[in-house]
């Protein structure tokens, strides 16, 4: 069985998740964007073998520490969609810029596409590409525990911004709609930031995806 648990990390409160196979105890951290030792210290708490970071995109708070945490053990980067290569050659500026630490480059050891799966020891993830908030978005779908997690696409009560650099409003909407709403309203999606909530909570009832 996938299992999984969040843990918000930098000045952000960005929400990192370590999600693992109870049969192997394999485990990928998604979006490692600082905070390197906190991961580190709950996954060695929790028994797991760490075998991949998977980015949903490629701002600084979600993807600063991965260079880093590549480099210490050896760790393949999987995704985004190489539509954030623009992003990724950006980290350092994005460091001076907010105040992070400075990120170690890195490149993709496979970057994500629309369809594509990603697998931790016997668990399958699904892949969606969802631009919009960066135009390399992608989200990682679990069917098995109705989990998806969604980076900076979708929140409670909210969505992603639109206004940084080949951000597309139309392009987020579209996303949420055609690609996120179909995975069923039953699904508990994890935010990049703040609590979870449902997609069937939010396709009733945020006010900017609400209704549709």
């Amino acid at each position: 069985m996938l299992h999984y648990l969040t843990i918000p990390v930098t000045a952000f409160q960005q929400n990192c998740s370590l999600v693992w196979c109870d049969q192997t105890m394999d485990a990928a951290v998604i979006d490692p964007g600082g905070d390197l030792d906190v991961l580190l210290a709950e996954a060695k708490r929790l028994g797991l073998q760490l075998k991949a970071i998977w980015l949903t995109h490629a701002h600084i708070d979600h993807a600063g520490g991965a260079g880093e945490l590549a480099q210490r053990l050896q760790l393949p980067i999987v995704g985004p969609q190489e539509g954030d290569q623009f992003w990724i050659d950006g980290l350092p500026q994005q460091s001076a810029m907010f105040g992070f630490p400075p990120a170690l480059p890195f490149a993709p050891a496979r970057w994500l596409h629309d369809g594509d799966t990603v697998t931790i020891g016997h668990e399958t993830l699904n892949v969606r590409h969802c631009p919009g908030h960066t135009p390399g978005h992608v989200v990682f779908h679990a069917p098995q525990i109705d989990r998806a997690f969604v980076g900076d696409v979708l929140f409670a009560g909210s969505i992603g911004r639109t206004d940084f650099p080949q951000g597309n409003h139309q392009q987020l909407i579209d996303s949420i709609t055609q690609r996120l709403w179909p995975m069923g309203d039953q699904t508990v999606f994890i935010p990049g930031h703040g609590p979870e909530s449902t997609f069937g909570r939010e396709r009733r009832s945020n006010p900017y995806v609400g209704g549709t």
